[in-house]
């Protein structure tokens, strides 16, 4: 059988071996290990919108009556089990085009509330979709393997794990007077979903809640430390014994305004 020159073979050799190179920096950026389970972090609108300085086009919190009242997105994060997490694992480019025919969900149940551009991978700004699906769904791509797929998953397991209707359900609902033992609203998730939340409080007021499922979106108990995601003390003994769901009502005055007023939340460092 015919063999290739010497130069040839040296060339092939180097030229895969540069490839393989290549392939592992994109799939293993920074050295980051495939990730353990998934978090499902939540935000409550009424606990965000009430910081809010300025509206537009963009900010959910100045629709007016079609602001949100319940639970949003946040997103779906990779975690590990010792309580740290993989980000940015890829230079994957976003093309909001791709989700084309998940936009309206995604305005509903995965709206920004804030204006601007937010901070990205590798020193880039962009929205919050592109934030998100940057940030951790290139992480997720062993299980989601897509752009595409990130978002519609992470929309399907929002539905499917409907913490709002729940919490609803059990006598919690939005309310600017209203106080609810924190017990009781874990106690209702752990009896709907069996497994133990996570919750966030700022200032009193619930501002997320996450839950954590094994890679086949089966629930389970969130690791310990996992609540430091982004730098936030997100135990839930951040939390009083009583916290409020506060509601949010932005007229289309203020919306048009470009301006909201009421009390100011202490605002998260990171999303």
């Amino acid at each position: 059988m015919a063999s290739l020159p010497v130069k040839t073979f040296v060339s092939v050799q180097i030229v895969v071996l540069l490839v393989g190179l290549l392939y592992v920096v994109e799939i293993n950026c920074a050295g980051q290990r495939e990730f353990d389970y998934f978090v499902l972090a939540l935000q409550w609108p009424g606990t965000f919108c009430r910081r809010t300085h300025h509206c537009c086009s963009t900010n959910a919190c100045c629709r007016g009556s079609n602001a949100p009242i319940g639970f949003t997105l946040h997103g779906l994060w990779p975690n590990y089990n010792d309580g740290t997490w993989p980000a940015c694992c890829t230079r994957s480019h976003f093309d909001i085009k791709e989700i084309s025919t998940l936009l309206n969900d995604l305005e509903k149940y995965w709206p920004t509330l804030s204006c601007g551009s937010i901070s990205s991978c590798f020193g880039g700004r962009g929205s919050f979709w592109q934030h998100e699906v940057k940030k951790h769904g290139t992480c997720s791509s062993p299980v989601v393997h897509d752009e595409y797929n990130y978002f519609l998953t992470t929309l399907n397991i929002f539905m499917k794990y409907n913490v709002t209707e729940v919490l609803n359900e059990a006598g919690y609902v939005p309310s600017n007077s209203e106080k609810y033992p924190l017990g009781g609203i874990i106690s209702a998730i752990q009896n709907a979903f069996h497994t133990t939340p996570v919750l966030i409080c700022s200032q009193g007021a619930v501002q997320e809640l996450r839950l954590c499922f094994y890679k086949n979106f089966q629930p389970r108990d969130c690791a310990f430390g996992s609540n430091l995601q982004d730098g936030l003390n997100s135990s839930s003994q951040s939390c009083p014994k009583y916290v409020s769901l506060p509601e949010f009502v932005s007229s289309d005055h203020e919306a048009e305004e470009g301006g909201i007023g009421g009390p100011l939340l202490a605002q998260s460092k990171s999303v």
